[in-house]
């Protein structure tokens, strides 16, 4: 049996034109170029894009969401994610768990019940092209491989920003493989929390996209931009080496059955 059977059948959906293609793809640009400028800048200028960079990436998957399948999805995507992640962190930072004893730095602007507001914006950059991600790759485990996504890119956001002093561990136990000032209780969290994220994102938003609407280019340049950033960053600019190769390795598995059915679709009995 040929691998050429499994090519993606061409579909006759008319992508998003106009102004509205042109501000996305600006917007999306901004938020790729502030995390590039991330490791270029010090002091209070970090701080600022810091800030832009999540809202900035936030704000793209939302709108596209928008633009992609229309404004249930969208709303419902928004409102969800923040509820969902401003609960779990408050529970988190208040009482150890899931994720381990931690606390964040005031530097992260306007925060509710000392979480900064930012943090379920942060949710969103990769829980909108993960759910895209699981959806595609297996319906009835959208759950796991969406929770597994969002543990793997922690594994290269948190050291980056302990190592930038926006939040704080406190443990005595197991820590994160070559990643020592990580506790090995926030992997288990984030894959406990994900897992909930996607399930309830999966039930509750639609699952069709609109007939004339954005493609899915947008979040799949993120999430390979989010794997390449985070091993090059790690790499030249972090002095991180242990983090690119747990988190490169931990991402990397997760995207790579993504992009394999993007190249070549699934099997016509799948």
């Amino acid at each position: 049996m040929s691998i050429r059977q499994y090519r993606p059948r061409a579909t006759s959906r008319r992508n998003l034109s106009g102004n509205k293609a042109t501000f996305l793809y600006i917007l999306f640009t901004l938020a790729i170029g502030l995390q590039i400028a991330y490791p270029l800048v010090h002091g209070d200028l970090l701080t600022i894009i810091t800030i832009c960079t999540v809202y900035s990436a936030a704000a793209v998957m939302v709108l596209h969401s928008l633009f992609a399948f229309g404004a249930r999805f969208a709303f419902t995507f928004l409102f969800l994610t923040f509820a969902y992640a401003l609960a779990v962190e408050i529970i988190g930072s208040k009482t150890g768990w899931p994720f381990g004893t931690y606390k964040y730095d005031h530097s992260l602007g306007f925060s509710i019940a000392d979480v900064p507001l930012l943090v379920p914006f942060a949710w969103m950059m990769l829980a909108y092209p993960l759910l895209i991600a699981a959806r595609k790759v297996g319906k009835s485990w959208v759950f796991l491989y969406g929770g597994l996504g969002l543990m793997a890119w922690d594994l290269f956001l948190d050291p980056q920003l302990v190592d930038a002093h926006r939040w704080s561990w406190s443990f005595t136990g197991a820590s994160t493989p070559l990643v020592k000032e990580i506790p090995l209780s926030n992997n288990a969290g984030w894959l406990l929390a994900g897992m909930g994220l996607m399930a309830l994102l999966h039930w509750t938003l639609p699952k069709g996209r609109k007939k004339h609407g954005a493609s899915l280019a947008i979040p799949n340049i993120f999430l390979g931009w989010t794997l390449f950033s985070g091993i090059v960053g790690n790499l030249f600019f972090f002095n991180r080496p242990g983090v690119a190769l747990v988190g490169g390795v931990a991402f990397g598995l997760i995207l790579a059955p993504y992009f394999f059915v993007l190249r070549f679709g699934r099997p016509d009995n799948y």
